[in-house]
């Protein structure tokens, strides 16, 4: 099924989704997000450091609910005061325990954000599995596109907290190499995937309309899980339309 490519290459992101009739601000907000996206593929990646290793790895079943109970309520706290204002005071308090018992399976606030982000990118990584299953059923590619992209949502709303979160991985140095990890996992899946759909081009063309379709459904996805009602549907629509084309 051959794909017609929404970007130029001639014209910049923002020009070319103009062309298509998106609105300056939508393209503005797109064409920002493609810009930080572009400055990550150039990063080094780098390893995990000591002080973001959990404590301890529970193995119990109370440990293990003691641990998902300290994920959901930092989800919980950065949808209610954000990043900057998140704190390991604030987590044992609303979870009734002691800084101390929380230290013994986190070591720092940024310890439990990179649990928590890498809870999520599993979530990513259940939807491109689910991508790769429509590969196989969808009957044309429209229907394709369509379905892949609801699953795409799927992993965004299911993690509470999704905004500052991503803000998180993307600005505190620690959490970078999951910023890496995420853009490098989608683009490869992707990658494979539209050479799987006999999309022509090279592996370098393939890997470029792979890190686009990254570019537009992550920065859009995240405006669709901040709103509601036909809002949501006007902007999943939108988004639906620039993978589409």
């Amino acid at each position: 099924m051959p794909m017609r490519l929404c970007m130029s290459r001639n014209n910049t992101p923002r020009e070319s989704l103009l062309e298509l009739g998106f609105s300056a601000d939508l393209t503005t907000a797109i064409s920002y997000s493609v810009t930080l996206i572009f400055v990550d593929f150039f990063m080094p990646a780098k390893k995990t450091p000591q002080s973001l290793v959990a404590r301890r790895k529970p193995t119990q079943a109370r440990a293990l609910e003691r641990r998902q109970q300290i994920l959901a309520i930092t989800a919980q706290l950065l949808d209610e005061v954000g990043f900057d204002d998140l704190t390991t005071i604030l987590i044992a308090k609303r979870l009734g325990i002691s800084v101390g018992s929380l230290y013994h399976y986190f070591p720092n606030k940024q310890a439990v954000l990179h649990a928590l982000a890498s809870q999520w990118i599993d979530e990513v990584k259940l939807a491109l599995d689910g991508i790769d299953k429509v590969v196989e059923e969808a009957s044309s590619l429209a229907e394709f596109s369509d379905l892949s992209v609801d699953r795409m949502i799927v992993a965004y709303r299911r993690q509470q907290g999704i905004l500052p979160l991503v803000q998180a991985i993307y600005g505190v140095p620690e959490l970078r190499p999951l910023d890496e990890a995420h853009d490098e996992l989608v683009i490869n899946r992707m990658g494979k995937v539209f050479k799987h759909l006999d999309i022509q081009g090279s592996q370098v063309e393939l890997d470029r309309l792979a890190r686009s379709y990254l570019e537009v459904v992550h920065a859009l996805a995240l405006v669709v899980v901040q709103q509601k009602g036909r809002r949501a549907k006007r902007t999943l629509g939108d988004l639906k339309a620039m993978v589409n084309c």
